[in-house]
């Protein structure tokens, strides 16, 4: 009774003697505190040109951009822009994605969506689960895949504007982080690949340390990340760090794809409102698709774009959404949440439930978007939106510029030194390797041991080499997994314009020779000592050389199929298939002379490595030696190894035995070119598809 004499509406939120529930546009205590604090141990002003705006007296909570930004200052005689603030449009976007396998039609992701964002605000996409947030996101970010077709304009500062490498940023939603790294060393290893290589280290051990801090991470430095194999940090902090790593070089543009997931009500606000700190202080544009945030984390959102079903709700202030949704009759219940009252009311995935409404009859949640997609577009607020992007559309500027990063050699001996870390912390991709190798090692030297100089030795001798080279090359696609976690933080750090494909490549090379070297040289003694294969000093070196090369040439060949199939179950089936008819036709199971010529040798024998391989195993083991004939044949007649070669193995006796070496190294480096070569055209396709509207600047 009490309610019903109340002069307030029914939806009223109810007032708080100490604060207000919800604080339209008032910004946060930590907001208010923040918006004018420097960075935590490290200034800013050394690595940026632009200077950082001062404190604002009286300043309430994240600021605001002005209506009617000046045009930034041009330095007399350059066309570098002094102040690159970014002020991002868009109009009329519209995403479909191709028909599928079975002959359906296109799928219209996103209609005509048209927006904007601007300085020191903080954008948030909001809508329920596939109505296009995170396209939306991509299509900003020109991130979108293949089988994507894109139509509409996307601007900075009013011209289709190239991105130079930290001006922008993307926060992915799933954490590609590698998991044997500590939270100290995945910040500093990137604040190496991303600061300027003229920065002191300890400058950007500080600077890494205090970003760490700021994202409430600073208990967990010294955990490990963890992953498959061990158990690290939490899938929260895991968000934060990722945050972490993109907010490094304090970006002008910001994209976060769902930054709050994981992470509890108080970790959300924490991370949101440093983020909108910073975006005030430092005039950074920031948006974000944000599935279910919390009365505080909406609090912090300047903007607010609702979709649904890929159409606009709503665009404008987020202070404006209650009384948008309260003219429209959907107004917000007292003491709810007003994000979930938007998302509960425009969710068609359970229309089977009503939704209130101020009317006397309840309306289903199509109903209702429909109501308020119509109402959005009236004069009041469609066209809000449509005056302040020609208002932005008309600020200008010179391309931006490219922030300076480490060199060539910095970032390729930090990629070589992460790399080197992580192999040697990864249980699945060296030591369970070694493992497996040794025992292979020893089973083969005692099932063949000493096999000696008889005829039978010889069919001995080749079983050895044909085992070698098939099972202990073969056994190289378990660092398969490894590998495809290390592409997938490839590709992230690629994507943000970190580092290129020459650095990945030569880096990933240099780590893991060492690795492989040791893998082979070990198990490889023990084989062949045991089975008393050809003695001396240079036979060995050929033997455990040989069969390094196999091994670099296969974790070459699989960096491939990781950039082709990313899944690494599939990716193994798929490299044990290649091996599989590679096997086939190296000269063993069938010789040379034997096989089809057809295809089978022509060309495949001829583009197999085992061919290779295995005829230099064989000229190191044959060449030299002397084997008696088969008694019941011919007594007291010996058999040179050349005649074994020639008649029997049907070995190509032209080169020498260093050639099938440097035949293998050039394989090797083809299959490295190839996998440059196929990201390569994967980033050009991709660049081409969406026009020069975006492109990453190396």
């Amino acid at each position: 009774m009490a309610a019903s004499s109340s002069p307030l509406p029914r939806w009223a939120p109810t007032p708080s003697p100490s604060r207000p529930l919800w604080r339209w546009g008032g910004g946060t205590p930590d907001a208010r505190n923040g918006a004018g604090e420097a960075g935590a141990g490290w200034s800013l002003g050394r690595m940026f040109p632009w200077q950082r705006r001062p404190a604002v007296a009286g300043f309430d909570g994240v600021e605001v951009a002005p209506t009617k930004a000046p045009a930034p200052a041009q330095r007399a005689g350059t066309d570098v822009v002094d102040d690159p603030r970014v002020f991002l449009t868009w109009e009329d976007v519209c995403v479909t994605v191709a028909a599928g396998a079975y002959g359906g039609e296109p799928v219209s992701i996103l209609r005509g969506i048209s927006g904007h964002a601007g300085p020191g605000e903080v954008l948030a996409i909001m809508g329920p689960s596939g109505c296009g947030k995170t396209t939306l996101l991509d299509s900003l970010a020109g991130r979108l895949g293949p089988g994507v077709t894109e139509t509409g304009l996307i601007l900075i500062n009013g011209r289709r504007e190239k991105l130079a490498f930290g001006t922008s940023a993307y926060v992915t939603q799933d954490n590609v982080l590698m998991s044997t790294m500590s939270v100290r060393e995945a910040v500093y290893y990137s604040a190496q690949l991303q600061l300027p290589g003229t920065m002191p280290a300890a400058e950007k051990r500080a600077h890494a340390d205090g970003v760490i801090r700021e994202m409430g991470l600073g208990d967990a430095m010294d955990t490990r990340i963890g992953g498959r194999m061990t158990k690290g940090i939490s899938g929260g902090q895991r968000k934060r760090l990722t945050i972490c790593v993109e907010m490094l070089t304090r970006p002008r543009l910001l994209f976060l794809d769902e930054p709050t997931s994981g992470l509890d009500s108080a970790a959300s606000y924490h991370v949101m409102s440093h983020i909108a700190r910073v975006a005030a202080r430092e005039g950074m544009t920031v948006v974000a698709a944000v599935h279910q945030p919390s009365g505080d984390v909406f609090d912090l959102f300047h903007s607010l774009c609702l979709l649904s079903q890929g159409r606009t709700v709503f665009f404008g202030a987020a202070s404006e959404a209650n009384q948008f949704f309260t003219q429209s009759c959907f107004p917000c219940p007292q003491l709810r949440n007003p994000s979930d009252h938007f998302l509960r009311t425009i969710n068609k995935d359970f229309d089977e439930e009503i939704v209130e409404s101020s009317k006397a009859r309840r309306k289903t949640a199509a109903e209702a978007i429909d109501i308020l997609t119509d109402a959005y577009q009236s004069p009041a607020y469609s066209e809000k939106t449509t005056n302040r992007i020609a208002e932005m559309k008309q600020i200008g500027g010179a391309p931006f510029r490219k922030r300076e990063q480490a060199s060539f050699s910095a970032k390729l001996f930090v990629l070589t030194r992460r790399s080197f870390i992580n192999m040697h912390r990864d249980i699945g991709y060296y030591w369970m390797r070694l493992g497996i190798y040794l025992g292979i090692g020893i089973c083969l030297g005692t099932i063949f041991y000493q096999v000696g100089h008889s005829y039978s030795s010889i069919q001995a001798r080749c079983e050895v080499i044909m085992y070698t080279t098939a099972l202990l090359t073969f056994m190289a696609i378990g660092g398969f997994p490894s590998f495809v976690e290390e592409v997938k933080v490839f590709r992230r750090e690629r994507l943000s314009g970190h580092y290129g494909v020459a650095e990945f490549v030569i880096s990933n090379t240099l780590s893991a020779t060492p690795y492989l070297a040791v893998i082979t040289l070990i198990p490889g003694a023990m084989l062949y000592y045991l089975t008393g294969l050809t003695k001396g000093a240079d036979h060995f070196v050929y033997f455990v050389i040989n069969l390094c090369m196999c091994t670099l040439l296969v974790e070459s060949m699989m960096m491939i199929i990781a950039v082709i199939v990313p899944d690494f179950l599939m990716g193994i089936i798929v490299g044990a298939g290649v091996q599989g008819v590679m096997m086939l036709n190296g000269g063993f199971f069938r010789l040379p002379n034997e096989l089809p010529k057809p295809v089978w040798k022509y060309p495949c024998y001829y583009i197999s490595f085992h061919k290779y391989a295995v005829q230099g195993f064989y000229k190191n083991e044959f060449i030299g030696q002397s084997f008696p004939s088969d008694q019941l044949i011919e007594k007291n007649v010996t058999i040179s190894g050349i005649q074994v070669l020639q008649e029997k193995l049907q070995v190509e006796m032209g080169y020498s035995k260093w050639v099938n070496i440097a035949i293998l190294c050039g394989m090797m480096v083809v299959y490295r070119m190839m996998f440059f070569a196929i990201v390569k055209i994967a980033e050009e396709v991709r660049t081409k598809r969406r026009g020069v509207k975006w492109k990453w600047c190396k």
